[in-house]
Formats: C-alpha cells, sequence, structure tokens
C-alpha cells in the first residue's frame, strides 16, 4: 500500500473517531505508528511528542507533522497534517450546517455531558503513558507537581517553566556526564 495514503487514513480515522483533542489522540497514534507499522521507534516518539508540545500550535497536528516529516519528509507532513485537520473541519462544517436544528435539544446537550468524563480519561491515559515512558517515578515526580503548582497558585508563566526546567536539564546532564567520565 502507498505509504501516503496509508498515513493519510491512519490520522484521518483517530482524527474523525477521538474526542477530546490532542492528549486524547496520542495513544492511538503511538498505537498505530510506533507498535503496529513500527514506523518510528517508542523513543523517537517521545521525543517527537515532546517537540510537539513545544511547538506552537495544536497538539494532534504538530505530532502528526513531525511524524510524517520524520516518514517522508514534506511530502508526508503535509499528508499526516491533512489527515488530521480535515475530520475535524468537515465535522465543524456539518455543525456549523446544522446546529439551529438541534442546539436547545435536551438529548445532544445530555450526550455531551455525558462524553466529559471519557474525555477525562482519555487525557488522564497517555498522561501515564507519558511518565511511564519519561521514567517518572517517586524520586523525581516532585518536578511535574512542582511546575504544574507554580503555573496554578503563584501564576508563573509556562515560558519561565520551560526555561527552568532546559536549565536543570543541561546542568543535570552534564553532572552526570562528568561523573560517568571519572568513574
Amino acid at each position: 500500500m502507498n505509504i501516503y495514503f496509508e498515513a493519510f487514513s491512519i490520522f484521518f480515522k483517530i482524527g474523525a473517531f477521538t474526542i477530546g483533542g490532542g492528549y486524547a489522540m496520542v495513544p492511538l497514534i503511538e498505537n498505530e505508528i510506533v507498535t503496529k507499522r513500527k514506523w518510528i521507534a517508542k523513543e523517537d516518539f517521545i521525543d517527537l511528542l515532546a517537540i510537539s508540545q513545544s511547538a506552537p500550535g495544536i497538539l494532534a497536528v504538530n505530532i502528526a507533522i513531525f511524524i510524517g516529516y520524520r516518514l517522508r519528509g514534506i511530502r508526508g507532513s503535509i499528508t499526516t497534517a491533512l489527515g488530521t485537520i480535515l475530520p475535524s473541519f468537515i465535522i465543524i462544517l456539518a455543525i456549523a450546517l446544522f446546529f439551529h436544528n438541534f442546539k436547545d435539544n435536551t438529548i445532544v446537550e445530555r450526550i455531551f455531558k455525558g462524553i466529559r468524563p471519557a474525555v477525562v480519561a482519555l487525557i488522564a491515559a497517555p498522561t501515564f503513558s507519558m511518565a511511564k515512558s519519561a521514567k517518572v517515578n517517586l524520586y523525581n515526580i516532585w518536578i511535574p507537581v512542582v511546575s504544574a503548582l507554580l503555573i496554578w497558585l503563584l501564576g508563573f508563566s509556562p515560558i519561565w517553566i520551560i526555561i527552568a526546567a532546559g536549565v536543570g536539564g543541561y546542568i543535570y546532564g552534564r553532572i552526570k556526564r562528568t561523573k560517568a567520565t571519572n568513574n
């Protein structure tokens, strides 16, 4: 099968049937790209995911672009990005065309309220999976907890947290490398 068509189909299917945005798509993308097809190694996927989270824009589109680029360069990134964006565009267009017909329908309102807990679960699952892949454990769990609290309670800018994490990671890497060469 043509890899462009296959990649487009995978991202289109994930984009069409995933409710909850980019984080809900992560485990599905990982399953299709890393586990089933083995197009990208798990470690590379985690790296692409980290870059996607750091880049401005929508996480699902970013990860699709980076995976597509890794697979087939610019054409691959365009193919996977279109596969990710097109289902949402079509669905939003359909909703916009017909929303006035069901906007006050209590059944539709209840359906959306029922979907909310599932969306939370879909976002929580990849968070725990990413934490495991990133080797978050009892010794370093304080880093994301303190970062979240600094942002939430004290109003720190996420930019400063990212910069501090980068500097801290660099220093930690240098110290670890120095210890390894001295032993």
